[in-house]
């Protein structure tokens, strides 16, 4: 269990004792593919646990981590006030996979998860500048993060229009540079190319959710293609018709909000960004932010099991985000524990990789459907009679 925890101690290792130079931090596992702000992160907890030889120190501050996350889901969870009480039981205690991941196998994608919901907490809260530090800082610690970057990008533009968001943008890009520097500054192309390749190639045998493919189809760049533009259409899709709620266009989004015919409402914790109330559903920060993800996550070229992190604490809000009936609360926990059943069964097989697409499908369509805008009321035409005149006024 402790062979990644293994592997990222030696690859920063080799940037304590001086490597600058990105292609040549290795580890068991293969070459370091991470971004910079993992290799100072973990450089931290190899100082810590000396040099990485205390794995129980490790697992006790990996375990401070889990807590911490899960304080900071729970407070996004609580200001959206969508969820059921009782889904947190599960959140808590149901899986054994989400347990492993943290304390027993040490990955770096619960690091860069708890940073993530901190920068949501952040933009909650209004304040957008360090929302943006810390989901670079976030992206920074692996890459998995990108896939929330299509709906924040839609938020900021709605908040802020095209000029306003730059400055913001500025700010997750000059992070990156900055904590890149030192390797930047000795091999730019070997850092640019190994801690963010994505044309990785993955194995077959390590996939959750595409084991019932031919393997030969699994690796074809073509198969990547159609994953691909499978995934900007679905993106495409949601902004114009879940996302924006405004009857301009979505090119509208590019001006000064103070310039639309139709001012969008601020978007604060428990707005609405459409009319419609409660029973149309929500577009929220929080919806926009967690279906961008999990869009990305249907599309996945391929998943691996602590890769399961990635989505598990927003499953709970993408159900019960929609109107739901008293009936259809039982089918939605169902539908938790199938993915839980999925995710547990190692490894994988033709039944578990579908059962998951077919989880996620049912997912989709869900919020799809439970999210589309109110109908405008019709307002019939003013009548051209003549008003009568009255006596009085004769």
């Amino acid at each position: 269990t402790e062979i990644d925890w293994k592997a990222y101690m030696e690859e920063v290792e080799g940037f304590a004792n001086g490597t600058l130079d990105y292609t040549q931090l290795r580890g068991d596992t293969g070459p370091l593919v991470y971004p910079a702000g993992f290799v100072y992160i973990f450089l931290g907890l190899y100082y810590a646990t000396g040099r990485g030889t205390d794995i129980r120190l490790a697992q006790y501050l990996f375990a401070g981590l889990y807590l911490l996350n899960l304080l900071l889901v729970f407070r996004i969870y609580c200001r959206t006030n969508k969820v059921p009480p009782y889904v947190f039981f599960f959140m808590c205690c149901a899986s054994y996979r989400i347990h492993s991941i943290f304390v027993l196998r040490l990955f770096n994608d619960p690091v860069a998860m708890a940073l993530l919901f901190l920068a949501i907490n952040l933009f909650l809260e209004e304040h957008w500048s360090w929302g943006c530090l810390l989901f670079s800082l976030a992206v920074s610690v692996k890459m998995n993060i990108l896939l929330f970057a299509p709906g924040l990008l839609f938020l900021l533009l709605q908040r802020f229009g095209l000029l306003g968001c730059i400055p913001k943008l500025c700010i997750c890009a000059v992070l990156q540079v900055v904590l890149g520097l030192p390797f930047l500054l000795v091999n730019p192309v070997g850092y640019l190319t190994r801690s963010f390749d994505l044309g990785r190639q993955f194995q077959f045998k390590w996939t959750v959710n595409w084991r019932f493919l031919p393997e030969e189809v699994f690796q074809n760049r073509a198969f990547h293609a159609t994953l691909l533009l499978a995934h900007l259409a679905g993106l495409v899709l949601f902004a114009v018709h879940r996302w924006h709620r405004s009857k301009e266009s979505i090119l509208a989004l590019l001006k000064d909000p103070a310039e639309r015919k139709h001012a969008s409402p601020p978007l604060t914790v428990n707005n609405i960004l459409w009319q419609g109330g409660e029973q149309g559903g929500g577009a929220q920060i929080v919806f926009v932010l967690f279906s961008s993800n999990f869009l990305g996550i249907c599309c996945s070229r391929s998943l691996h099991y602590q890769f399961y992190v990635w989505y598990f604490h927003t499953l709970p809000y993408l159900l019960w985000c929609t109107p739901t009936s008293k009936l259809a609360h039982m089918p939605k926990v169902l539908l938790l524990g199938m993915i839980e059943l999925c995710w547990n069964t190692y490894p994988s097989t033709v039944c578990s990789s579908l059962s998951l697409h077919i989880c996620h499908g049912l997912i989709l369509l869900q919020l799809w459907y439970g999210t589309v805008p109110p109908p405008v009321p019709h307002t019939p035409p003013p009548s051209r009679r003549p008003t009568p005149i009255s006596k009085k006024a004769q």
